[in-house]
């Protein structure tokens, strides 16, 4: 059997599919492993389930939610029998995640878009119904709000015609893909909204970067870990506050809590879909490829993926949004050739 990935809370965090298809790996055989993205989570083990029953000859996979980073971290340590063979992931691999694993003997991955997500603002039914921009959303969490010091207490701060309550956001910690896409598709977004930015770019890369990308450490935002439910208690409980998710998470818990509108849009499957909302990310699935010989099952689990993924597959069933024509029949020949990423696939 394979040693175990991660120990600790994150081990707990596991869910092992057993009982799912029936027996165990035939000859004692290596299971399936997958981490990453807490978002990629429910439809990657939403495939376990089915990939286990259909087929019990190559044993029940394990499916752990590590986030984004942890799961590329974990991934990209090597190649063999210790280190998991799928990493789940809520935005793009880095190139510098891409080099690490290059230079760790992790050559062949195979890149597939599995779906769509968005990067939801929610809020208890009971709260202000609040309506944002990103440029709002920006000014209020940023450390440095276009290089000022951060001195807004309350929604009303930011603008008069904001809610008068203070500022609390539920988000996931640094590890997360999702803090990754709410700082590139939001924050970002909200601060090179303002024309200074481009002249501090000018002047200092660096220090742009950092306006514009770091997040303020005290209570107006908390860092609720890699579990989006718990997100949705705590915003539930607590009206006024507002909390960062996967809109799938938004979906399943409909009546719990209600989306935010981002810049006069509000997160719809619709909306996502069509990259209206300024939220809107892609979903991934990395494969090891080195790992293809020696793991019985892996192209029969990834088969598996590429079969739910369409707009009448399960997996919108589960909240995911399915990806336009073109892009899955793109990801399902790369899936059938398992076509291996280049650096020059990370090349702008």
């Amino acid at each position: 059997m394979r040693a175990p990935l991660i120990s600790g809370l994150m081990t707990a965090m596991a869910l092992t599919l057993a009982g799912c298809g029936g027996g165990g790996n035939d000859s004692g055989a290596s299971a399936i492993t997958v981490v990453g993205s807490s978002t990629v989570y429910p439809f990657t083990r939403a495939v376990a389930e089915n990939f286990a029953r259909n087929n019990p000859q190559f044993g029940s996979p394990v499916v752990e939610s590590t986030g984004t980073g942890g799961g590329m971290e974990l991934f990209c340590a090597g190649v063999g029998d210790e280190h998991p063979d799928v990493a789940n992931a809520s935005r793009r691999m880095k190139d510098s995640e891409f080099a690490t694993c290059q230079e760790n003997g992790v050559d062949q991955i195979i890149e597939l878009q599995v779906g769509i997500d968005g990067l939801a603002v929610v809020e208890s039914p009971e709260g202000p119904g609040m309506e944002l921009t990103r440029a709002q959303i920006y000014e209020a969490l940023a450390a440095e709000p276009y290089g000022e010091e951060q001195t807004a207490e309350t929604w009303s701060d930011i603008d008069p015609s904001l809610p008068d309550t203070p500022i609390r956001v539920y988000g996931p910690p640094t590890t997360s893909g999702t803090r990754d896409a709410f700082i590139e598709l939001i924050m970002e977004a909200g601060c090179e909204a303002n024309p200074a930015m481009a002249a501090l770019e000018e002047e200092d890369e660096d220090r742009k970067d950092r306006v514009c990308t770091a997040i303020r450490e005290d209570q107006a935002f908390i860092e609720a870990g890699e579990n989006d439910n718990l997100i949705i208690q705590r915003v539930a409980q607590n009206p006024g506050y507002l909390g960062l998710l996967g809109y799938s998470f938004l979906e399943q818990n409909e009546g719990q809590v209600v989306g935010v509108s981002i810049d006069g849009v509000a997160p719809t499957y619709d909306s996502i879909a069509s990259f209206e909302y300024p939220g809107a990310r892609p979903l991934f699935v990395y494969i090891k490829g080195n790992h293809l010989q020696a793991i019985r099952g892996l192209r029969e689990f990834v088969a598996e993926y590429v079969s739910a993924w369409g707009p009448d597959g399960y997996l919108v069933e589960e909240g995911m949004i399915a990806n336009p024509d073109d892009v899955r029949a793109t990801n399902a020949a790369s899936a059938e050739a398992m076509t291996a990423l280049t650096a020059a696939d990370f090349e702008s």
